[in-house]
């Protein structure tokens, strides 16, 4: 499998969701904190996604 380079779109979901975690983890926020762990490991997978698929 050869890895490309993610798209703009691909790129700047995954920097919102990992800030998002990161925010999630530092500061109180009722629903995400819980689950700051996998909202960062979503955004990994969307930018793991967003190299190893081809986009246009």
């Amino acid at each position: 499998m050869k890895a490309n380079a993610p798209t703009k779109v691909t790129l700047i979901a995954s920097i919102i969701l990992a800030v998002i975690a990161l925010i999630a983890n530092f500061v109180a926020i009722p629903v995400i904190s819980g689950y700051a762990f996998f909202i960062m490991c979503g955004a990994f997978v969307v930018l793991l996604l967003g190299c190893l698929l081809k986009g246009k």
